[in-house]
């Protein structure tokens, strides 16, 4: 699922270096879902990073043109992957658009947002995947709007067996640059997380929905 194993690990090393990504087994997070997670990923901080951006950009770039070629659009996924994504479109000097989780309710009543043609080709931009829940439902949008989805690039997967077989099941392809399993490595290795931390974490990644902090 990562393409390059050395942006994986500097990836995670920035992620953690601005605490766009924060570990708290003690004292764990609410998701939206209701699952308690000892981790919190909000990608949107590195758009405060020139630094860190501009490695992200570049790297997804990159990596983009390598597997997907050179679509007609990029696509962002609102709201957390409409900065990376224009970023990502000006840097190829592609359209951009983005894709709401819903159709507005006023005005032009519009779920995507920019000019897209029947046909063209799309290449997705995400900031994070989780249960793949939302990434596949701006998929979807575009495939109604009769685009042609080659695939999606994440900055950040927690890399579960359900967005896996999410994605499988609508046989669309995905990458990122980083995962949970690069986060958690590189953390041990600088001294980010206690012994007793690590074991928290792995133990929540085996079971997020049914995990509870001890």
């Amino acid at each position: 699922m990562i393409l390059d194993k050395d942006t994986a690990k500097k990836t995670a090393e920035l992620l953690l270096q601005i605490k766009a990504i924060k570990l708290k087994p003690q004292d764990p997070f609410t998701w939206s879902s209701g699952w308690k997670s000892p981790i919190y990923c909000d990608n949107r901080v590195m758009l405060s990073y020139p630094g860190v951006r501009n490695f992200v950009r570049a790297h997804m770039a990159a990596q983009l043109k390598q597997h997907f070629g050179r679509p007609d659009v990029i696509a962002g996924v609102a709201t957390g992957a409409i900065g990376i994504g224009m970023l990502v479109a000006d840097y190829l000097d592609l359209p951009f658009l983005y894709v709401r989780p819903e159709a507005k309710k006023h005005g032009r009543k519009n779920q995507i947002e920019g000019h897209l043609q029947p046909g063209q080709t799309v290449v997705v931009i995400e900031d994070l995947i989780s249960t793949g829940k939302s990434s596949l439902n701006a998929v979807n949008a575009l495939k109604r709007a009769e685009a042609e989805v080659k695939g999606m690039l994440a900055i950040f997967s927690y890399g579960f067996d359900l967005a896996s077989q999410n994605f499988k099941d609508q046989d669309i392809d995905f990458k990122v640059l980083s995962n949970y399993e690069m986060l958690i490595e590189q953390a041990h290795q600088t001294d980010y997380l206690k012994k007793e931390d690590l074991q928290t974490l792995n133990a929540w990644r085996n079971d997020p929905s049914n995990w509870t902090p001890k």
